[in-house]
């Protein structure tokens, strides 16, 4: 029998809990037998005293199991069950890409996504789009949507990992949420609880990133490709680039409109694409349904050219209660802003730098996101044609168009714009778009 208060000084002492010890803190976080003062405390002995590979494997499989977890093998998928996850940034839509262009080359994605935080888009907000979507499905529709479409993107039930939601909370009122053995157990803990065969991650690297240095996404990325194979789900994981805005858009209804415009090859934006093709190349090696990244790429590159990947995406949205002909008429169905201008620079120049994380913030601004988890979503307002790192901007090329629901928020997100994004005479140095690859150490 353990005592939390002794589990709470023997980490405060720079000491190595056992599996043990934090599956009885873990299980007493879940049944409510652990004070929210103990889980502050232990969360706070955590945050200065990181936890060791072995302690970060077991914290993470303790709160995986503290619920429900998935099993996939009577539903006779016939393929590889393989998710993604990043961690969030601004025109980040690669997993309503990658999803179907994976289940097109026969993987399958049940994914449980997020909402906005803070600065980043929500993949569950942006779906919210659409009429009728349903990311609350009973169990038994997840699983049939993504054994008939290959993919189906939801939010996380109540069931899945309950112990990360308790533990979460007390980290958000006590300073203690930046901290890597922490973030590292609550991203996986809901990740594996998901039945996956195997895990890419995409850390995101730059002005609009949750981590705030190369270094600490870096560290982030190792920890939890190295926990997540530890635990048994083989991964890996990229850093890329959030310098810049990810896609040609941000904000939710028009983010959607440019995931149709990518899977239906009306148009298809270049940084977008080298992502969005690199974490999906992964996700087929990692599955076995590529035995090399050029075969991987040759794949989903006819995912798109033969319709499959937009026919998943189709079945995925009917299939979840939206429209059934949502492809073929996505413009009937998202709702638009009625201001929709043009922002100019005040002067010309070609694009040095931009603040993503603040253009992220004026979508928020605009109401496309959240300030507090209580704050409805406006679907409708955000930036498009959004101007990219070292391209001129003049009288004919504006920074961004953007959709407001009224004057007066169109003013202010122009000048957050304008304010976000830094002019030169010169180009910048070009910034890859994947910076490194992160494979699993020896541990």
């Amino acid at each position: 029998m353990f005592l939390a208060q002794e589990i709470i000084r023997k980490k405060r002492d720079n000491q190595t809990l056992s599996d043990a010890e934090i599956a009885f803190f873990v299980q007493g976080i879940s049944d409510g037998s652990i004070s929210e003062g103990q889980i502050a405390a232990f969360a706070m002995t955590i945050f200065f005293n990181e936890l060791s590979m072995s302690e970060r494997i077991a914290l993470t499989c303790a709160m995986r199991d503290s619920g429900r977890v998935l099993n996939w093998d009577a539903m006779n998928f016939g393929g590889p069950v393989v998710d993604k996850h990043s961690t969030g940034g601004v025109g980040d839509m690669t997993s309503l890409l990658l999803g179907p262009m994976v289940a097109a080359c026969g993987g399958f994605v049940p994914m449980i996504s997020g909402r906005g935080l803070g600065h980043t888009g929500g993949t569950l907000d942006k779906l919210e789009a659409i009429p009728g979507y349903n990311i609350m499905p009973s169990n038994d529709v997840f699983g049939q949507v993504t054994k008939t479409a290959g993919i189906a993107i939801i939010g996380q039930t109540g069931d899945l990992a309950p112990a990360d939601k308790r533990l979460y909370a007390t980290r958000d009122v006590t300073a203690t949420v930046d901290n890597i053995s922490l973030i590292t157990a609550s991203i996986l803990s809901k990740k594996l609880a998901a039945g996956l065969g195997s895990l890419v991650m995409d850390v995101k690297v730059g002005s609009g990133a949750f981590m705030p240095t190369y270094a600490d996404s870096k560290a982030l990325a190792q920890s939890i490709v190295d926990v997540a194979t530890g635990a048994g789900t083989p991964t890996t994981a990229l850093l890329t680039d959030m310098n810049q805005v990810l896609a040609s858009s941000a904000g939710n209804a028009l983010e959607i409109a440019e995931v149709v415009a990518f899977l239906t090859g009306q148009s298809r934006n270049p940084r977008l694409q080298a992502v969005t093709f690199a974490l999906a190349e992964e996700m087929l090696v990692n599955s076995g349904l590529a035995s090399s990244l050029a075969e991987a790429n040759a794949k989903l590159q006819h995912s798109l050219d033969s319709g499959l990947a937009a026919e998943r995406f189709g079945k995925m949205v009917a299939g979840l209660g939206g429209p059934t002909d949502f492809m073929e008429k996505s413009e009937q169905y998202l709702d638009k802003a009625p201001i929709i201008r043009p922002v100019f620079a005040e002067q010309q120049g070609f694009v040095h730098s931009m603040d993503t994380r603040a253009l992220g913030m004026a979508v928020v601004g605009l109401g496309g996101g959240r300030r507090v988890a209580s704050d409805s979503i406006d679907f409708a307002v955000g930036l498009n044609q959004c101007i990219t790192l070292g391209q001129q901007a003049d009288s004919n090329t504006p920074l961004a168009m953007v959709h407001a629901r009224t004057e007066a928020q169109w003013q202010q997100a122009a000048q957050a714009v304008r304010d976000a994004v830094v002019l030169a005479d010169s180009a910048p140095e070009q910034l890859p778009e994947v910076y490194e690859r992160i494979v699993p150490q020896a541990v």
